[in-house]
């Protein structure tokens, strides 16, 4: 092989293995989606997806709407709401106390359009189990409501997110304590089935003429 043929050869590698590359950027160019390139943004970008809870009660209050989902009689039944913070450690006793006042107050605050209340009753407490267990969690709030319909009126965001169809004042709530918080955590009941001494629920019986 002579050095023309050689050099000729090695010309024309180069130029297919040039046209491979600039061919492959072309095509991610023409690939690209610009919804998903980074964008400047005024604070940390939140990229956890929605837990399985929150994406199911979103789907199904999408399916009923969110009228029957946030109404009165929608799954009537006594709902318990437990929520459990954790302070930040900046934030003052002062500031503690605010939140747990702002909380409690609440349940005169949460209402319907029309001023119907929407909670039964709302208590709280700090932690003081030897067991170990509580992971930093330092005051819990129990809050107990008539129906999911109720709860789900009161709850609001993420599930509910049109403002006619959620509690303004939990919502203000939410934003004023948000500052003070490291974590929380929520767990929701329905009440299926309560267990009370013998000997209380004999008691009970007489009183109800049974």
């Amino acid at each position: 092989m002579d050095v023309r043929s050689l050099l000729s050869r090695r010309f024309i590698w180069g130029a297919a293995a040039l046209m491979s590359v600039v061919g492959l950027s072309q095509g991610f160019a023409a690939k690209a989606d610009p919804y998903s390139l980074p964008i400047a943004t005024s604070g940390p970008i939140k990229t956890d997806a929605p837990a399985g809870a929150t994406v199911a009660s979103q789907q199904l209050a999408r399916q009923v709407g969110y009228a029957q989902f946030t109404a009165a009689d929608w799954h009537v039944g006594t709902v318990r709401h437990m929520v459990m913070f954790k302070y930040k450690k900046d934030a003052t006793p002062a500031q503690r106390a605010e939140v747990a006042a702002r909380f409690l107050h609440l349940a005169q605050d949460s209402r319907r359009p029309d001023g119907r209340p929407v909670v039964v009753s709302l208590e709280t407490g700090f932690q003081n189990s030897g067991e170990g267990v509580e992971g930093g969690l330092q005051q819990a709030f129990l809050v107990t409501f008539r129906s999911e319909g109720d709860r789900n009126y009161y709850v609001g965001k993420p599930v509910v997110t049109d403002p006619a169809f959620f509690d303004p004042a939990h919502e203000a709530f939410k934003e004023f304590a948000g500052s003070y918080l490291d974590k929380v955590m929520v767990f929701d009941y329905d009440v299926l089935a309560v267990s009370t001494p013998a000997e209380k629920a004999r008691k009970a019986s007489r009183k109800s003429g049974k």
